[in-house]
């Protein structure tokens, strides 16, 4: 079903005879071939399920007195754009409806739709204006209280409504409480007016889901299960499964078991993982009779947040040091010969992965080659099948979260956040107070923190806009982590060429002869320990690196010398902030590399590849951590 259309609208289907989604050609139980409904791209729609549904029905008992339409109805989410939690909300066939979080006041909020007007209108006991005395188009027009005729029970300013005129039915804003909507100048903004007469469906669940799509899993179950015999047919090595106590790796696991005797199972405990997580892994292994193989990060996460601060999407330095480095450790140390990893990676979780292959390698784990037989799946489809072949999840899924991951994940979403604070108090107390005491000391406002912009190193458009709105500085004050004083940009010099002068002031962590190992790897050096000073000849370039952080760089142009500039100051930066992952060292292929207390090299086996740069989070993130950004 994965389908990466970046905008516009996608279509999906819905039976109305057995009432829910319909993922296949025609629906497994009556033959029917469904009725045709558009969702916003890219559509990975996925149930509503557990705690999410006492969350939706509570928003419409809210605003309409009851739930009654979709009480006992299967529902479904579907993921939209927005500042935070965003998902339309599909039943009956249409989208009802969209709940949305507000990060400023950190609450859920209901968008209705015109198919939700279409269907609540009778049923709703509250929050229904009726309007007459108008004429024309009515949708996107704001109308004052004289046209106003009634309006059923108390409400408030921007609260949702249903506008009813004669027959037609549709979704309004109120612009007016209740009280004085009859008076007021601007009463109430109309999105839409419409006399359709919607489908209902009968009662549905997991059953009817499950039931009405059998033939759609079971097909996409045997293309897995027969990509991954053809493909391991051919290697000799031991098949594992990545198991992380998500859906996908475990819809993964359940092709992956199919297709060869008992796989592996491997996870990788980051030391942020929620308790249900680990136990519902080891229950898991324990309860199917499966070979767990588990690492842990250990403190990895707090021996390294003061150096680098909270993690962001764009500054994703924790997954090197807490999921990849013990993950390759653990494929080193138990398949030194090769293994062939069965993993839930899916093209509509991200746009980085849309273009994922059945066959993918990480360049940082050589002895791992990784398949992915749900990467097509859609989320419905995923639970589709955990369902039908009875796997047990993860129970954090019944509590609301769309994604289980570390508990403090930068890519969760603020509403998620929320949530955590209701299942698990203390764990949201310990990373709020750590985010409090990091804003206090960069001099940044308590916004910072309630609003979730620690979340991004550079915001995104959106959130930079409601900064700018609430008049947020978010500039940290100076001298608030590692810093750069440009002296002199490329510039001519006297003795010919073109120099740049810079000052970095970064933590000293280690003595200054890490920071000529780092150096070394970029070209020929030569060190004093006394006088704290190395010299870097690369290309037609010289650096000059010295203990207080100083740099000083010449080369032939102005382009080749801010080239070398950076890839010193990185290596500086590198050989400070190294946080021993050990990742470098795993991928060079002369073995030249070593972690002794940092980042060591020989330099009569390093080749200047660059693996290990590119292979490090500091040196990968060098511009995050040195843009001035908390």
């Amino acid at each position: 079903m994965a389908q990466n259309i970046a905008h516009g609208k996608v279509e999906r289907r819905w039976c109305d005879s057995c009432g829910t989604l319909a993922l296949g050609a025609v629906c497994s139980h009556c033959g029917s071939e469904g009725r045709a409904f558009e969702v916003n791209s890219p559509g990975d729609i996925r149930p509503c399920m557990g705690d999410s549904i006492g969350v939706v029905s509570r928003l419409f008992e809210d605003a309409f007195g009851t739930d009654g339409p979709i009480a006992g109805r299967m529902m479904f989410f579907n993921k939209i754009p927005g500042e935070d939690r965003s998902d339309e909300v599909v039943a009956h066939g249409e989208v009802i409806g969209a709940v949305r979080f507000d990060v400023r006041d950190g609450a859920l909020r209901l968008e209705l739709r015109q198919a939700g007007a279409d269907i609540f209108a009778e049923a709703a006991t509250k929050n229904v204006v009726s309007i007459g005395n108008v004429q024309g188009h009515l949708k996107g027009k704001t109308i004052s209280g004289v046209d106003v005729t009634g309006c059923t029970g108390e409400f408030s300013a921007g609260e949702p409504l249903i506008v009813r005129k004669g027959r037609k039915a549709g979704p309004a804003t109120a612009l007016a409480g209740s009280a004085g909507i009859m008076t007021a100048e601007r009463a109430v903004k109309i999105k839409g007016l419409d006399p359709a007469v919607r489908p209902i469906s009968p009662p549905s669940g997991r059953e009817e889901f499950v039931r009405s799509n059998r033939g759609h899993l079971e097909s996409l179950e045997m293309k897995g299960v027969s990509d991954i015999r053809s493909f391991v047919s051919k290697k000799d090595v031991p098949v594992t499964v990545s198991f992380s106590g998500g859906k996908d790796s475990l819809a993964a696991y359940g092709v992956a078991s199919r297709a060869v005797d008992a796989p592996t199972l491997l996870f990788i405990d980051t030391g942020l993982e929620f308790p249900e997580t680990v136990e519902y892994v080891d229950r898991f292994a324990e309860e199917n009779g499966m070979r767990l193989l588990k690492a842990s990060a250990g403190n990895a996460f707090w021996d390294n947040v003061d150096a680098f601060g909270p993690p962001a999407k764009d500054f994703r330095w924790c997954c090197k040091a807490c999921k990849l480095a013990p993950a390759a450790d653990l494929i080193a140390r138990e398949f030194p010969k090769g293994t062939v990893t069965v993993e839930g990676n899916r093209m509509l979780e991200s746009f980085a992965r849309s273009d994922i292959g059945f066959v993918s390698k990480n360049p940082f784990v050589p002895n791992q080659t990784n398949l992915n037989p749900v990467r097509a799946w859609s989320a419905a489809e995923v639970w589709g099948y955990i369902w039908m072949r009875g796997l047990r999840y993860n129970p954090l899924y019944e509590r609301d979260y769309e994604r289980i991951g570390c508990y403090l994940c930068a890519s969760c979403l603020g509403s998620e956040w929320r949530n955590t604070e209701r299942t698990h108090p203390l764990l949201y107390a310990g990373w709020d107070g750590y985010l409090r005491r990091h804003a206090a000391s960069k001099g940044l406002p308590p916004e910072y923190v309630d609003m979730g912009f620690w979340r991004w190193r550079a915001l995104p458009p959106k959130m930079a806009r409601m900064a700018e709105e609430m008049c947020l500085d978010l500039r940290p004050r100076e001298g608030a982590g590692p810093s750069m004083r440009m002296m002199k940009g490329a510039s001519p010099c006297a003795a010919g060429g073109y120099s740049v002068e810079a000052v970095v002031d970064v933590p000293r962590k280690r003595d200054f002869s890490y920071v000529e190992d780092a150096l070394c790897v970029i070209g020929d050096t030569r060190y004093s320990p006394e006088f704290e000073t190395a010299m870097l000849r690369a290309g037609g370039g010289r650096s000059r690196l010295f203990g207080g952080g100083q740099i000083s760089v010449t080369a032939g142009t102005g382009k080749e010398a801010e080239a070398l500039f950076e890839r010193t100051a990185r290596a500086l930066i590198r050989a400070q902030m190294c946080t021993e992952c050990g990742i470098c060292a795993k991928g060079c292929p002369k073995r030249a590399v070593t972690i002794k207390g940092g980042f060591r090299v020989d330099k009569d086996r390093c080749s200047r590849c660059g693996r290990c740069e590119g292979s490090c989070m500091v040196a990968r993130y060098y511009d995050r951590i040195m843009s001035g950004q908390p």
